[in-house]
């Protein structure tokens, strides 16, 4: 008698915000390539469009929607609209997120005054807690109120290992939100459990996206990035989807609360 694959997702639903690109393409197509419905959520129109030709090429069921996670009432009926499309909701990717530029440090070990406490503007530390921890809570909220309907689900945050590890040259608003993200992680595994949801997150090291302007791109950076990184190398978004499998897959059935590095080793490194 054959057993069930730990890694069937076939037939289920799929939420992925920040989805047009990067990191939260790769795990659309992650779910896609394993058969799940999907939804796109970002705020790049142009992008969601081109991500949702890519999917169906693949045989996807695929919708889109144009969405500012930091508007909680558009994301609120967003989720609600996906969940009325599709009947249910059974796996919720809370991906998208933006850089806060430079931090204090330069990555050759010198001061950037600019990243610094004292010149980091307002308008930059209000947007990059809206979008990397604020939306992280609508995120959760909203798609877990579907899900404890049916007694089931699984949510995937995308913090970063900034959320447990200092670095200097990184922006201090995205250090503080991811912390916090990787924080509410936890708290709602604890709560959602009763209800036999799973929450987890994902923490990504240097990976080559758009997130920072795209500065992992660059070959010097790269080079520079890939000296702290024990595997010696940036990684390529795709490298994501295994976790991303596991993660919205029964393989993790026992699995919650857990904040997963994804960093080829940068995390164990004093550098």
């Amino acid at each position: 008698m054959s057993r069930p694959n730990p890694f069937d997702i076939s037939g289920k639903t799929a939420i992925v915000t920040g989805a047009a690109s990067g990191l939260g393409l790769s795990i659309a197509e992650a779910l896609a390539e394993n058969g799940a419905r999907l939804a796109l959520l970002d705020i790049d129109r142009d992008g969601l469009e081109e991500a949702e030709l890519r999917l169906r090429k693949t045989g996807a069921d695929v919708l889109i929607k144009t969405v500012d996670v930091s508007d909680r009432d558009q994301m609120r009926c967003s989720v609600d609209a996906v969940t009325d499309e599709f009947g249910r909701l059974d796996i919720a990717f809370g991906n998208a997120g933006i850089g806060a530029g430079a931090g204090f440090m330069a990555f050759d070990g010198s001061r950037n005054a600019d990243g610094e406490i004292g010149s980091i503007p307002d308008a930059l530390w209000d947007r990059v807690l809206a979008v990397n921890l604020n939306s992280v809570f609508t995120t959760i909220q909203s798609c877990a109120f579907h899900m404890k309907k049916q007694c089931a689900g699984r949510i995937i945050i995308t913090t970063s290992i900034a959320s447990f590890r200092n670095q200097g040259w990184v922006g201090m608003p995205y250090m503080a939100a991811k912390a916090g993200a990787a924080h509410l992680v936890r708290q709602a595994a604890l709560e959602l459990a009763h209800y036999n949801i799973t929450v987890n997150a994902i923490a990504p090291g240097a990976f080559a996206t758009n997130i920072g302007d795209g500065r992992l791109k660059s070959e010097d950076v790269r080079r520079a990035m890939s000296k702290r990184i024990p595997l010696g190398r940036v990684a390529d978004p795709d490298e994501v989807k295994g976790l991303a499998l596991f993660l919205a897959s029964p393989a993790s059935s026992f699995v919650t609360g857990a904040e997963i590095p994804i960093d080829g080793g940068a995390s164990l490194s004093a550098g």
